[in-house]
């Protein structure tokens, strides 16, 4: 199985947008022009929102004009949180999809979004639209996919649910994300399958949020799951700011990227770019 097949979604974005000191623009400029020479399908790379929010991605403009993608063929992803951050992202050619985190969870739509579950389709719709405009796509992450530590209702004909509706309105790729790594094997198991097989012309993903103990068997239930794209960040890095545990961060591209390995797909990444990035990370990370 070729790469083609199989979408691996790098997330330096995520792994980034946590950490309290401000990387320096041309560092992020360098790590990123690492990670797009990699092979990676998507590369979700900065985030148009308010700098006061995410002071981290204040300067993911800046970023994008240093970038370089004469030899990539790497697609460039930014989030965005409300319409202003779709029409800031959408005047960009070199960004191709635009993601946004649509909470099944009441309150964590109103903490992260600062908006209701009913604005937030509203502002789907509006971004769908904005999307087919200027040539690029919607991502929607469902985001506390898994279940949510506020007390909010959630099973799994909630999720679906959700998925209709976000279906019915456009949306052509779905990403079930694990915003406070809740999820768990047999809870994967169930609801991907079930994703997949009903939206049959919707590209699934996920986006999973886990402690390094509980990673290797998280891939293997979303691959097992027939899931064909999955976001993950270099060593782990990242994960929720809003999660406040320092253990559950992205799933760890190396744990990914050896997992498939055992299973014969054939990625096609650069390894020696991928070994400079990690060589790199310890400048950002620390």
């Amino acid at each position: 199985m070729s790469q083609t097949n199989f979408k691996l979604v790098e997330c330096p974005r995520d792994a980034m947008q946590g950490l309290h000191d401000f990387i320096p623009t041309k560092l992020k400029v360098e790590y990123l022009n690492l990670l797009l020479q990699v092979g990676f399908d998507t590369l979700d790379f900065g985030s148009f929102v308010s700098p006061k929010a995410i002071p981290q991605m204040a300067d993911t403009a800046e970023v994008l004009a240093q970038l370089d993608l004469s030899s990539s063929s790497t697609k460039l992803l930014a989030i965005v949180a409300n319409l202003r951050g779709v029409e800031d992202a959408v005047k960009h050619e070199a960004v191709d999809y635009l993601g946004f985190p649509f909470s099944i969870s009441e309150t964590f739509q109103q903490r992260n979004t600062n908006s209701s579950i009913t604005q937030s389709l509203n502002t789907v719709e509006e971004m769908v639209s904005l999307c087919a405009k200027n040539s690029k796509k919607a991502v929607i992450y469902l985001s506390m996919g898994f279940g949510n530590p506020y007390g909010d209702e959630w099973n799994y004909e909630i999720v679906e649910k959700w998925a209709d509706v976000l279906v019915s309105k456009g949306v052509e790729i779905l990403s079930l994300a694990d915003t406070v790594g809740v999820s768990t094997p047999e809870k994967i198991g169930t609801i991907l399958p079930k994703l997949i097989s009903r939206f049959n012309r919707t590209e699934i993903g996920i986006h999973l949020h886990s402690t390094p103990a509980e990673r290797i068997e998280k891939i293997s239930a979303a691959y097992l799951a027939g899931v064909k794209r999955i976001d993950s960040a270099l060593k782990g890095f990242g994960g929720c700011p809003m999660a406040a545990d320092d253990l559950t961060g992205n799933i760890a591209t190396e744990d990914l990227i050896s997992f498939l390995n055992t299973k014969g797909e054939n990625l096609e990444l650069n390894m020696d770019k991928w070994n400079e990035a990690i060589a790199l990370s310890g400048k950002i990370f620390g």
